[in-house]
């Protein structure tokens, strides 16, 4: 009986550290990912120093990078493009803004140590820019506003990757994006606070 039970623990041990081994190699195999998404880009409206803005919902597009360092820890790097119009209205008057949002951002990125029925959740944090830049299509006595403007930008947010074949899982992502209200460099609409988008999307991932 004992013969037995040191030949069982003995053989489950060895297929353990083969199984081990496996997954050290298949992760190691696809150190790196790409990805591209559809987006929504919705910005919560926002009142400050008697002003208030409103910002039409819109969509867009994230493309990114990431690399890993272990199964569990990786880095990304993300650009993004969206375009809505904001919406101030002030004591003088009303305003209105039609401009290209550029997104530039870094982040770390956790997956836990799961996987249910090849779905792989991720966490992820990190920081970057968000770059406006005002189109011809504006409102009030600003139309010809063509100054770009930038505002340090927190990310925040979490997903899941779906593995449909070897290489290519399908992503589902929710990313906050957290920043100071842009002004355009224009003091009527310097509303002096923070602002938040909701970025939800999805796409597909290639690694290799």
């Amino acid at each position: 009986m004992l013969r037995r039970f040191i030949l069982f623990g003995t053989t489950l041990g060895v297929l353990l550290a083969f199984s081990a081994a496996a997954k050290a190699q298949e992760w190691e195999a696809y150190r790196r990912e790409v990805t591209l998404q559809g987006t929504g880009f919705f910005t919560k409206n926002s009142d400050g120093n008697g002003i208030s803005r409103t910002t039409t919902d819109t969509g867009g597009f994230l493309g990114g990078f990431r690399y890993r360092f272990s199964p569990w820890v990786a880095v990304e790097g993300n650009y993004g493009y969206a375009r809505n119009t904001q919406n101030f209205l002030t004591p003088a008057r009303a305003y209105g803004v039609q401009a290209d949002t550029h997104q530039i951002t870094g982040a770390f990125v956790l997956t836990p140590p799961v996987s249910v029925a090849k779905l792989r959740p991720y966490i992820l944090a990190g920081t970057g820019a968000l770059i406006f830049d005002p189109t011809d299509n504006n409102q009030g006595d600003i139309v010809n506003l063509t100054d770009t403007q930038s505002k340090a930008v927190f990310v925040y947010g979490g997903g899941v990757d779906y593995d449909l074949v070897r290489h290519v899982s399908l992503k589902l992502e929710y990313r906050g994006l957290v920043f100071k209200s842009p002004d355009f460099d224009f003091k009527s609409l310097d509303l002096d606070t923070v602002t938040h988008v909701a970025q939800p999307s999805a796409g597909i991932t290639i690694r290799f």
